[in-house]
């Protein structure tokens, strides 16, 4: 993606002018990072992130007319999609979980420590997830909370199809994921050498048709449930 010598590329999405500019502020404060530009809503930040092509997209989830969920929907069906995290206040659990589904690395919360996004921004920029304790919490509550039974049912048997295409190995690498281990505590609970652990998680890429491991984590809790 980059050099070292050049800055990870950043847009910011949010409907706020003062958390544009706060986060601004913080992030052109750094050396390895720099913002490209602002957008204010979602059809403005497609057209900017076309045009700038970044790095990574710092997304609102609320926003007047097209949402940080549509928004980021739409970004992911580029052939070379940004890494998009999402910024809320988590009185939307809901779209936070639709947008992980689609694809987004992860989110934060809006009062984090500045120190805390920079860190967020620095690893979603390498294409790994970001899904602090707290937030996963919400997370999982909010995608085991009140659904009618029909709904979960359904859910469920879709997540576990998908998962039968996998060997049983692939699957207990799938369920380390979920349980939010990196790739030596992986293989160091599978009894295996990292460079397999890999192998397993390029196969779950491949056989789920996903982006990243937010998404077999959810995947995985679906069919749980």
């Amino acid at each position: 993606m980059n050099s070292e010598r050049d800055p990870v590329r950043i847009v910011i999405v949010d409907d706020d002018q003062l958390v544009r500019l706060a986060l601004r502020l913080v992030i052109d404060g750094e050396p390895d990072l720099t913002v490209v530009a602002e957008a204010a809503d979602g059809d403005t930040a497609i057209t900017v992130v076309d045009e700038q092509r970044p790095d990574v997209v710092l997304m609102d989830i609320r926003m007047p007319g097209r949402d940080g969920l549509s928004t980021t929907r739409e970004l992911l069906t580029r052939a070379a999609p940004p890494r998009v995290l999402m910024l809320t206040t988590f009185d939307s659990d809901d779209l936070v979980l639709g947008a992980l589904r689609a694809g987004a690395l992860g989110f934060v919360l809006k009062d984090t420590p500045p120190a805390r996004i920079l860190d967020a921004v620095r690893t979603v920029a390498e294409g790994n997830p970001v899904l602090s304790p707290a937030a996963t919490a919400r997370v999982i509550a909010a995608a085991t909370g009140p659904h009618s039974a029909e709904a979960r049912r359904s859910s469920r048997e879709a997540a576990r199809k998908q998962l039968s295409a996998l060997t049983d190995r692939e699957l207990d690498t799938a369920r380390a994921i979920a349980d939010g281990l990196g790739n030596q505590e992986i293989a160091e609970r599978l009894h295996i050498r990292i460079a397999t652990v890999k192998a397993h998680t390029g196969n779950l890429f491949a056989k789920l048709m996903m982006e990243n491991r937010v998404q077999i984590a959810l995947l995985v809790r679906d069919a749980e449930e």
